[in-house]
Order: structure tokens, then sequence, then C-alpha cells
């Protein structure tokens, strides 16, 4: 027989009563539910009014990130004296999402960008030494990597001896060492104090085109039109959905159940579960992203190239975006039959061993 392995929980600690008086006495709700909020961490009036009424106005400044100010400098060069530059990130939702985001954002005012996307199998997670070689062949001068790249040491060195610098947006935790970039934003670097911790690769993506327009005068109503994608990626990876993820991902969810861009509105019309008639439709949560959105995205870079996923986001026509989303769906469904199969190898494999026979 298996052994399962023992579970943790870890209890929020129980309020205080008189906690729970004030709060449900100034929220002018019952007791229960000031209880719940407590254990959320929401203990006064102003913070209970951030929790359920998130604002776009309470977006941090995200010249606070460490190194964002050295990243818009790089990129302002670059521009001036016509560099390429290659937006660099990985397969899964987080990393195609977020360069869809900066890849879009960039290209709409400046020409000389293009995307990379490392194949899952050929060249493993994160940067790898084919795509800085694609870079350096092809005369990109700048990669501003997305979702990976803060423990690649030996890579970032290994571009520069190519010429090849590199900004690094990521939100993993960082190693003992910080990558010789040009700039790396990643609010878990021990330095950095940015106010909050849980942002995904695409939200980081989305902190340098605020920058941006903050320093170059570019209305911010743009680059609100990208947090469809940033709550696409703040659903899919799984990150806490408080502080500034809270605000990133309501905007988000709200575009895309009011207007949603190409390819993600294909993706719901493959899908059987999204209704057609907007009578009968009820308005799109998280958990539908979760389930109806992200395994199609991330179906490209398990069974195939997930070039085909930024693709589909990128799209500006119903037309286009339709024929990568049925590519996409076609992999999905590709992905659910292998693991099916795989799963029923398994269980056989269990079955026909004396050691896995429950006794």
């Amino acid at each position: 027989m298996i052994e399962s392995a023992a579970k943790r929980w870890h209890f929020a600690s129980k309020p205080t009563t008189s906690e729970v008086a004030k709060l449900a006495e100034a929220l002018n709700i019952n007791k229960v539910l000031a209880a719940l909020l407590i254990q959320r961490g929401i203990h006064t009036f102003d913070e209970a009014k951030h929790f359920f009424r998130p604002q776009l106005v309470d977006l941090h400044d995200p010249f606070l990130m460490q190194d964002m100010g050295k990243a818009i400098e790089r990129i302002e060069k670059a521009i001036a004296t016509n560099e390429k530059i290659l937006i660099y990130g990985d397969y899964d939702v987080d990393g195609t999402t977020a360069v869809s985001l900066v890849y879009t954002f960039f290209k709409s005012f400046y020409a000389h960008i293009d995307f990379y996307i490392p194949h899952r199998y050929a060249e493993g997670y994160g940067i790898s030494i084919k795509g800085i070689d694609y870079a350096a062949e092809n005369n990109f001068s700048l990669i501003i990597a997305l979702d990976c790249g803060i423990k690649s040491i030996d890579k970032v060195n290994y571009a520069l001896d190519k010429k090849v610098d590199f900004i690094i947006c990521d939100h993993h935790r960082p190693g003992d060492v910080i990558p010789n970039a040009v700039a790396v934003l990643d609010p878990k670097r021990e330095d950095c104090s940015y106010p909050y911790k849980e942002l995904t690769g695409c939200g980081i993506g989305f902190k340098l085109i605020q920058a941006w327009a903050a320093s170059h005068n570019i209305n911010l109503e743009y680059v609100y039109s990208f947090l469809d994608l940033v709550a696409v990626s703040t659903a899919a990876d799984i990150v806490p959905i408080t502080g500034e993820n809270r605000i990133l991902a309501y905007y988000g969810l709200k575009a895309i159940n009011t207007q949603p861009r190409a390819g993600i509105l294909a993706l719901l019309q493959d899908s059987t579960k999204y209704k057609f008639d907007a009578s009968q439709r009820r308005d799109l949560s998280i958990s539908d992203l979760v389930f109806l959105i992200g395994p199609r995205i991330n179906a490209a870079g398990r069974m195939d190239d997930a070039k085909v996923a930024v693709k589909l986001l990128i799209a500006d026509n119903s037309a286009q975006a339709q024929q990568f989303s049925t590519a996409l769906n076609e992999h999905n469904t590709e992905r659910r039959d292998f693991d099916s199969r795989i799963t029923e190898q398994a269980l056989q494999m269990i079955s026909e061993n004396p050691k896995f026979v429950q006794r």
C-alpha cells in the first residue's frame, strides 16, 4: 500500500471579540463576515474599501521597483539608435501573455522588435543558449526577458560576450547572485523595496510599460488595455489575488467580460461552455480563466511550439485569431488524450506490480 504524504494545515489565528465587533460596526456587516475579513488581513474600513472596491489609482509607482529607471534608460537608448530588441519569454501562460503584452506595446511605436519563445523540449525552461545565439546571429543587441532569467547567471554572461544586453523581468525568488544584466526587475530581490511582492511575470511586464508610459506621456488608458492579459496570467499562475494583483485582476476580468481582445474571444468561442447569446451569458470569473483559457494557451508549449499562443494573443482581427485558436484547441485535445493515456498506463503498471497492491 502506498503511504500518502502527511498534510500540514496552517490555521489562521482567531480574531478577538473586540476586533470583530469593531470591524462589524465600521462596515455595518455581521460579525461572521467581519471575522472572515480579519482572517484575510483586513482590519479597517479603508482596508475593506480597497478590498471590495479596487481602484487603478491605487496601483504602485513602477519606479519604486529596483532598476526600473535603468530598464527605461536602456530601452530609450535602443530606440534612439535603432537597435533591434527581442522580447523573450517562457512557454507557459505567464510567459506568453507577458511577451504578448510587452511586444504589442512597444511594437505600436517601434518597428525593430520581435519576440522569441524557447521550445519546451529542444531548449528547456528559461533563457537558452539557442535563444541567445539566435539574438546574436540576427543582430538583436537587447533582450527583454519575461517570467524567466533571475537565476540565469551564466547565460547572461554568455550573452554579454556576444554583445547582447539583458533586461530581466522576473517574479521568481533570486539565488545568492543577481545576473549581470543591465536591469533586473524582480520584487523578490532582497534590495527591492517595491511594496507588493506577488506579481506575475506578466505583471512585471505591465509595470515596465506603465513606467514607460509615465516617462513618455502615453495615455494610461492604452496601458490599461493590456490588463486582460495580466488577469489571464494572474489566474493561470495561481498567485495570491491580493493587493495590487487584486486591482489588476479585477480590471482585467472586467475588460474580458466587456471587450475581449480578438485572441481571447476566439478561445472563448471555441469553448463549449461559452454562451454566444449575450442574454444567457454570465460574466466570466477568475476560475473560468483558469479552466477555459489557461489550459488552451499552455497546450501550445506542451504539445508543440508556444509561439502560436503569442500569435493568437497579438492577433488584431477575428479571422487571424480564429486560425490560431483552432490550432490551440487541437493541441489541447491532443494534450488531454495524451494525459489520459499516461494515466491509464500508470494505473495498469500499479495494478500489475505486487508492491503497489493494497493488502
